[in-house]
């Protein structure tokens, strides 16, 4: 009966919410809401299903399986049909009339924003006592402002709607807000929610947000805020007529301030308050044993903000390759293997233990957590066993090849997050999708300290990521880094180690876009290893011989392609939104 009941006020929510335009109100019966709202098993439902697309970013099977991990240098997709949205992205061929990525990155948070605005709304209903009232409020607060920060890293300056929830008769006209106001907001949102959430939430109530994942949020959108796509920049090159000032403001501060990465680090440092841990299992032998294994537990010091799944196979199912029952989907390429270094913290070009005969061998132990290569071993369920994933060409099943039509085969299957005794169809693990990670908040510490010129300080963090990795310390006990490295040195380092320590987390895509990054490497080919068998030689003592050749898809990305443009069809419904420069 219960099932029963979530599953009915989940379709109530999503009736009650569904619009035309974002902010529409459809079918808001008073008899459902009273039966929603003054009832608590219900209203708790209601705030269920708000949570149930916290991780719509994150979710592997968005834009038809693509996600933003295949449209950057980190994946293969695996279809190379043009009409797929992966490939809309990473091709640059939306408009401002494309609503298959519109409704996901617009639509999507709006009736989340709505759907929350309407339980706060209702709050004085709600049979809760006052200490619940308050939680929850808070729970809502942080998860509004949750959505608002993927809007705005999305769109820049977004309409901000407050607590108003508009009829379904009125003519819509709120403007975008500044992109400053908007981030003003959302921290404002954030620091209200902090003060009254939890530490922990225990019980029935695990898996919904805390302080941590309020401050957390807050860091984030600050560490968005301070870089370059959003902190001075004006878009020099935008085509003339479309960079006005107000447009300029949307889009982020036209002035440069570094002072913005000093409230970054004031930021991190808060969530660093709360006692969050790297998860090291130093009882394992195996070096890195705990970057592994943090991905596969239910709960542990290094989540921050997570979806709470029950056990599952979700990612075996998605990424591992066909003979393992798998969809093959997001393949790694050349690119961010060459990114990993070897187990000395040094890169592949610098480390004397690198040879691109046998390129798999001594590398930082993250690689192998993260990559499945040639003649990696994996668990198989016609020999209950462990055996090699062959992927050299010409081999059955999970060879490299390249075909104009639906390839996507790159050498490499996706092993990030995964089960290491699990199949595509066999078994489940528990595992939560995690959204924020304190690995994540040492990067972003230590991205700040650089960039307010405390370079030297900025090691701190990256050493306790590398320790937790199983690279060797060294003699001079920095794990493989340069020591003096200038600030621009800094800057590169620190995006490489996020790149490293992040694959696969939903990070690459905007990662490079704030940085300003994003035409130097979402342009071109990416990079494929074609693995081929050859005999056992000194040339070749693996047996195989690994060549690098070029993926058959282009990637093309234009300056206006940082942010999203508003849709042509929501600014005639809403007069007055404004266009993101370049559109």
């Amino acid at each position: 009966m219960k099932k029963i009941t979530i599953i009915l006020l989940i379709c109530i929510a999503a009736i009650a919410c569904k619009k035309s335009t974002f902010l529409d109100n459809k079918s808001n019966n008073a008899l459902n809401e009273e039966t929603v709202f003054t009832d608590s098993v219900n209203a708790i439902s209601f705030l269920t299903r708000v949570y149930m697309e916290i991780g719509y970013s994150y979710d592997k099977d968005r834009y038809e399986a693509g996600s933003t991990e295949q449209a950057t240098d980190d994946s293969e997709y695996v279809n190379l049909n043009p009409a797929r949205r992966p490939l809309i992205l990473y091709g640059s061929t939306y408009t401002a009339d494309n609503t298959t990525v519109f409704n996901e990155t617009w639509v999507l948070p709006y009736q989340n924003i709505r759907r929350l605005n309407l339980f706060l709304s209702k709050m004085p209903v709600m049979p809760f006592k006052e200490v619940t009232k308050k939680r929850l409020i808070a729970e809502a607060k942080m998860l509004r402002a949750w959505y608002y920060y993927n809007l705005l890293i999305t769109f820049g300056g977004v309409p901000i709607v407050g607590e108003t929830l508009f009829p379904g008769d009125e003519i819509i006209t709120v403007p975008r807000s500044t992109f400053s106001n908007c981030v003003d907001y959302v921290v404002k949102e954030l620091d209200a929610a902090a003060a009254d959430l939890p530490i922990d939430q225990m019980g029935n109530d695990y898996g919904h947000v805390t302080k941590g994942a309020a401050l957390a949020v807050k860091a984030k959108i600050l560490l968005f805020a301070a870089s370059p796509l959003f902190n001075g920049n004006t878009w020099p090159s935008v085509p003339g007529g479309t960079k006005t000032p107000e447009r300029i403001a949307v889009a982020g501060y036209p002035n440069f301030d570094v002072m913005r990465w000093q409230k970054v680090l004031d930021a991190a440092e808060a969530v660093i308050a709360l006692g969050y841990t790297l998860n090291v299992e130093n009882a394992n032998p195996n070096p890195g044993y705990g970057f592994y294994n943090m991905f596969l537990q239910r709960r542990n010091k290094e989540h921050i903000f997570f979806v709470n799944q029950p056990p599952n196979r979700d990612f075996e199912t998605f990424y591992l390759p066909q003979t393992r029952s798998g969809n093959r989907s997001g393949n790694p390429t050349q690119n961010v293997v060459d990114v990993f270094p070897m187990v000395d913290g040094k890169s592949i070009t610098e480390s004397p233990l690198y040879n691109p005969q046998d390129p798999y061998k001594n590398r930082d132990p993250r690689f192998g957590y993260s990559i499945i290569f040639n003649q990696a071993l994996w668990f198989s369920t016609s020999t209950n066993t462990k055996i090699a994933v062959n992927t050299y060409v010409g081999a059955p099943t999970d060879g490299f090849y390249q075909d104009a039509g639906t390839s996507g085969s790159s050498g490499y299957f996706c092993r990030k997050t995964l089960d290491e005794g699990l199949t595509g169809n066999s078994g489940t693990t528990n595992r939560n999708w995690i959204l924020i990670r304190y690995a994540e908040i040492l990067l972003i510490k230590a991205e700040a300290l650089n960039e307010i010129g405390r370079t030297a300080d900025a090691y701190g963090p990256i050493r306790e990521l590398r320790s937790r990795a199983g690279i060797n310390a060294g003699t001079d006990a920095n794990y493989g880094m340069k020591i003096g490295m200038t600030q621009t040195e800094m800057r590169s380092f620190v995006q490489n180690e996020r790149r490293i320590e992040l694959y696969n987390e939903d990070k690459r895509w905007d990662d490079v876009r704030r940085w300003k990054l994003a035409e130097t490497f979402f342009n071109g080919y990416n990079k494929l290893m074609s693995p081929t068998r050859v005999t056992i030689s000194p040339q070749f003592p693996t047996g195989y011989k690994y060549d690098i050749v070029n993926s058959l898809r282009l990637h093309v990305f234009k300056e206006r392609n940082y942010l999203l443009p508003m849709q042509i069809g929501e600014m005639l419904k809403n007069t007055a939104l404004i266009q993101t420069p370049g559109w």
